[in-house]
């Protein structure tokens, strides 16, 4: 997690698909639990689609509709896997070579 009086990149998009940040050394106060779930989420999706991948591209019926919608979900946990990475101290935030 941070660090006390540091910013926390939250796992949500402002307006303008803007990073948004928590400002707090509570990490049971509600925003922070609120963080913590949706990032929990987010990382049990992606799995679930790394897993739902494998099978589709072990799978020789698989068709080139269902294999473009499963690239687009993975990319998408992808970046919400990066931001969490990014939240919890393990990615630098300037190194993003994503839109958050």
């Amino acid at each position: 997690m941070t660090a006390p009086n540091e910013l926390r990149l939250l796992p949500w998009s402002g307006p303008d698909d803007k990073p948004c940040y928590l400002s707090t050394d509570d990490p049971d106060g509600y925003m922070s639990r609120l963080a913590d779930n949706i990032e929990a989420v987010q990382l049990h999706t992606a799995a679930d689609l790394l897993a739902d991948a494998l099978g589709a591209l072990d799978d020789r019926d698989t068709n080139l509709n269902d294999l473009r919608r499963l690239g687009h979900d993975l990319t998408g946990a992808l970046r919400n896997v990066l931001r969490v990475a990014i939240s919890r101290g393990h990615l630098p935030a300037k190194s993003e070579p994503y839109r958050t």
